[in-house]
């Protein structure tokens, strides 16, 4: 057999307490939450109690954190579906109106058709100058600033 599964002087090298000492003096890595130097007694109790608590209380605390985190982004998500269905009713409104407006525009193209083709080329020459009257009053505007 070899070396290293027989038994040593001090105990079996399987045995934890034989490696790492008695547990009252077992010192826990630091958590930043408490101190290892108490007032005078020892902190830590038989069997690792308070490097246990203290790793649950971290736990705790982060699982608060990210208890808080998707509470967070539920009200984010939550926000952006009210945010789309309100945009959806807007558009869709904003459709309606669109459709309504070009059905009023093609009327009024239509009829003014029919009016171009009853009068002859009149209403060109009408269009002709309130264009160039719109023009004057437009340069006369720009230099008069």
């Amino acid at each position: 057999m070899s070396q290293r599964y027989r038994a040593s002087p001090q105990g079996s090298l399987r045995d934890r307490s034989t490696l790492l000492g008695p547990p009252e003096y077992y010192t826990p890595p630091s958590s930043g939450r408490s101190s290892p130097f108490g007032a005078g007694q020892n902190q830590f109790q038989p069997g690792g109690q308070r490097f246990a608590d203290d790793l649950e209380g971290q736990n705790d605390e982060a699982l608060e954190g990210l208890t808080a985190k998707v509470k967070l982004l539920k009200d984010i998500t939550i926000g952006i579906g009210n945010e789309v269905r309100e945009s959806t009713i807007q558009l869709s409104q904003m459709n309606d109106a669109f459709s309504e407006t070009s059905g009023i525009l093609k009327g009024t193209f239509r009829r003014m058709n029919n009016m171009a083709a009853r009068q002859g080329c009149r209403w060109l020459w009408y269009i002709v100058f309130l264009m160039v009257v719109f023009w004057f009053f437009i340069i006369v505007w720009w230099f008069r600033r």
